[in-house]
């Protein structure tokens, strides 16, 4: 028995508190028993879910592991998380999925679902074996960092997902377009001579996978959406009921490809940082309803490996544990407190047809605590990420979770 006390609902002005036994939720206003934690004037809300993380496990736990990776996820406020399948060896076989869940049950930090590969080996030429990756566990599939070439693979995808009632989400650029392209094309890549990755290459693949989508009815999810073309061709397809959903993620909403001027690859991901029209294009459609929920696509390297020049460093920023902080700092006031919530919780559970996640009695106790209030400067030597660099770093951000917790045990307190 665990009783949360002195916490707010969004929007309330009084102080409740929240009784969580065996891992549900309790009910509200009981008599206090069991362990006492004093919220001391926090948010209250349903721990976070992130769609769209990249955990290193197995085979690349230098940059990141399930321990680190699901530590920081916890202090970030997430109670679950969905990590990408582009690991070594892929997740593309049952026993992996099984094994990463097994162990992530064991750490005491965010819950595991692995997303499992579309693919064997990612490799677009051959189905998984989806149907037993969804019995392992699998939560969605992907050949996230792979770029789906093979139309036809992809029809088939979808429609053996269709049959499992899974979604298949996709990294939407065409490979022949984007080239080596290390930052968006348009006039800041051809000041700086480096080879742009145009916005087409993304809007033309949306439009592809779509139509597949459309044709076929299976369930498709856009990930790291970055343009505004792309998120204009998912409202006209929404408005014609394909079942397509989107994510954005925040660091196409807080930095744009101005940042590459300083030739620094911590600003290199893909796609790529875009404009600031495309920025604005994209909070607009987290505003009216066309983005469906937000994403990170936490992707952890080496410092040394983003200490190489643009042409060579790898793509991707890790900050999952920033992610709340740096929206309600930069964008609290224009969504609200709870579109922004709803986008982190209700919003990615939507998209993988996952009951929305409440704090009514019966429901799974994950609850994250938040401090709307105080300031706290992003200081990366404190990450709980092995990736110990941010691109705000120095930057001040109220919003930061104090306790996170999962089937009603503590994953996260800050000390």
């Amino acid at each position: 028995m665990l009783t949360l006390t002195n916490i707010y609902r969004p929007a309330s002005t009084t102080p409740e508190t929240l009784t969580i036994e065996n891992g549900l939720v309790k009910g509200w206003n009981l008599p206090i028993e069991g362990e006492v934690i004093d919220g001391k004037g926090a948010t209250v809300a349903p721990a976070l879910i992130e769609l769209h993380a990249h955990l290193r496990e197995p085979g690349q736990e230098v940059k990141e592991d399930l321990a680190s990776g699901l530590s920081a996820a916890a202090a970030g406020g997430y109670g679950t998380v969905v990590c990408m399948p582009n690991t070594v060896p892929v997740i593309d076989d049952p026993a992996i999925v099984r094994a990463l869940i097994e162990k992530a049950n064991g750490l005491g930090f965010a819950r595991l679902r692995p997303a499992a590969a579309l693919s064997r080996g990612q490799q677009g030429k051959q189905l998984a074996e989806l149907a037993l990756l969804k019995d392992a566990g699998a939560a969605v599939f992907t050949d996230d960092g792979r770029t789906n070439e093979d139309a036809r693979l992809l029809r088939l995808g979808l429609e053996y997902a269709h049959s499992l009632g899974m979604v298949v989400s996709v990294h939407a650029e065409d490979a022949t377009l984007r080239q080596g392209g290390v930052m968006n094309e348009g006039p800041v890549s051809e000041a700086l001579g480096l080879p742009g990755n145009p916005a087409a290459a993304e809007a033309a693949r949306v439009a592809r996978d779509i139509e597949i989508s459309a044709f076929i009815g299976g369930r498709l999810h856009i990930q790291h959406l970055s343009t505004a073309r792309a998120l204009d061709l998912v409202r006209e397809a929404k408005s014609r009921g394909v079942p397509v959903t989107c994510e954005v993620c925040p660091h196409h909403l807080t930095l744009t490809d101005e940042a590459l001027r300083s030739f620094d690859a911590m600003y290199k991901v893909a796609p790529p940082l875009r404009t600031q029209a495309d920025a604005d294009h994209l909070l607009a459609g987290l505003l009216d309803g066309s983005v469906d929920c937000l994403a990170t696509d936490h992707a952890p390297h080496t410092r040394s490996e983003k200490e190489q020049d643009l042409l060579a460093a790898p793509s991707g920023i890790a900050y999952i544990e920033l992610a709340f902080p740096l929206m309600y700092t930069r964008f609290g006031s224009v969504l609200g407190l709870e579109r922004l919530l709803h986008l982190l919780t209700a919003g990615p559970a939507g998209v993988l047809g996952w009951t929305a996640p409440t704090l009514e009695p019966g429901q799974p106790g994950d609850v994250v605590l938040l401090d709307l209030d105080t300031e706290r400067t992003v200081d990366p030597t404190t990450f709980k990420s092995k990736a110990k660099f941010s691109p705000w770093a120095g930057e001040a951000l109220k919003g930061w979770p104090v306790l996170t917790l999962v089937g009603g045990q503590v994953a996260y307190r800050r000390e």
